[in-house]
């Protein structure tokens, strides 16, 4: 578990990090989130001991990062935005490296490896050096040195920048599997990898959290008034059925394709979600609907509207609200009874 309570971080008279707080379960995938600047880099390096706070507290398994920084830092692996190993060392040289800085017992070491190599694929690489290999296998090599003695947690800083697609969906599956043994935390700025690989996402911005939720629960907030719909039929038929609904309020063709397939963007009121609406339509039209979604990205709406400013909270999930309220009514209930004490004193 990591805890983290009032972090700041200030240089000079600028605020890089305002007073953050927030947990991260055990087994919990968490993506970090923020535009470039907000202070994500900043926060993972003062969670990791690279720097120290200027305020507030970062404990990883109840082991506080500063003032016992060894048993704290034993139980986390850190993958910054360039994997901090030696060029000139083979792969084999910089883990057995990092597994005399992390005091790995050379009994266990041959072992560990081997997993380890099997775990982020690099074994094809396992005695070249550094320096001669690709963007994507540094990345890995750097995310198997954060696995060494296998800790508890581990702390990825932007771990597909740079990448192709098809590196970026291994690095995303290696990640997949980490979190069935480990807690993860991953900082970035590309949606569409935090949305694939986790499970709450807390996004920053110029130094603050200004939400907190699942994906899902972030993309949910977004708005559902415009969608795109793909089907095959009759393209007349199917607008004349939309048409009927005074919740629909605009249609326009996106694209044609042969066979008669058309895909379509539908809008509707302001905040209406208009899902069920379009199902009806061409369920009464008799009219196959091959694909129906947001007409852009929800996570990416959220995202930007959060950063924006759109919403006048922060915005928490549901399961830390359910919590606040228990808390009222404990207190409620706290002072019913110091009411009823008070009256038989008197």
């Amino acid at each position: 578990m990591i805890e983290v309570k009032k972090l700041t971080k200030k240089f000079g008279s600028h605020t890089a990090v305002d007073g953050i707080s927030f947990t991260v379960n055990d087994g919990e995938i968490l993506g970090f989130l923020g535009p470039n600047g907000a202070g994500k880099t900043t926060t993972m390096n003062m969670m990791t001991g690279f720097i120290s706070s200027t305020e507030g507290e970062v404990k990883i398994n109840g082991f506080d990062i500063l003032s016992d920084p060894i048993n704290a830092k034993r139980q986390l692996g850190y993958l910054p935005d360039v994997p901090p190993l030696y060029g000139d060392l083979t792969v084999e040289e910089n883990l057995k490296f990092v597994c005399d800085l992390k005091g790995v017992k050379k009994s266990d070491r041959k072992e560990m490896l081997e997993e380890i190599c099997r775990i982020v694929h690099i074994e094809d690489v396992y005695k070249r050096l550094f320096k001669n290999l690709s963007k994507g296998y540094r990345q890995r090599v750097g995310l198997a040195q954060a696995l060494v003695g296998f800790p508890d947690v581990i702390i990825l800083d932007e771990p597909t920048s740079g990448l192709d697609p098809s590196q970026i969906i291994d690095m995303r599956n290696v990640i997949k599997s980490l979190g069935k043994k480990h807690t993860v935390i991953i900082s970035s700025h590309i949606l569409s990898e935090v949305s694939a690989v986790c499970d709450r996402v807390i996004i920053i911005n110029q130094g603050k959290i200004v939400a907190s939720d699942t994906t899902d629960g972030l993309a949910g907030r977004a708005d559902n008034h415009v969608q795109q719909v793909s089907f095959r039929g009759s393209l007349e038929k199917a607008l004349s059925s939309l048409n009927q609904w005074s919740a629909i309020k605009d249609i326009s063709i996106v694209d044609e394709k042969e066979n008669s397939v058309y895909t379509i963007n539908v809008s509707g009121e302001q905040g209406t979600d208009i899902r069920e609406i379009i199902f009806a339509s061409f369920a009464q039209a008799e009219i196959p609907v091959l694909m129906l979604k947001p007409a852009s990205d929800s996570l990416e709406d959220a995202f930007i509207n959060v950063v924006n400013g759109a919403y006048d909270e922060v915005i928490t999930d549901s399961e830390e609200k359910n919590e606040e309220v228990e808390e009222v009514e404990i207190i409620e209930e706290s002072v019913e009874v110091l009411s009823e004490d008070e009256e038989v004193d008197e």
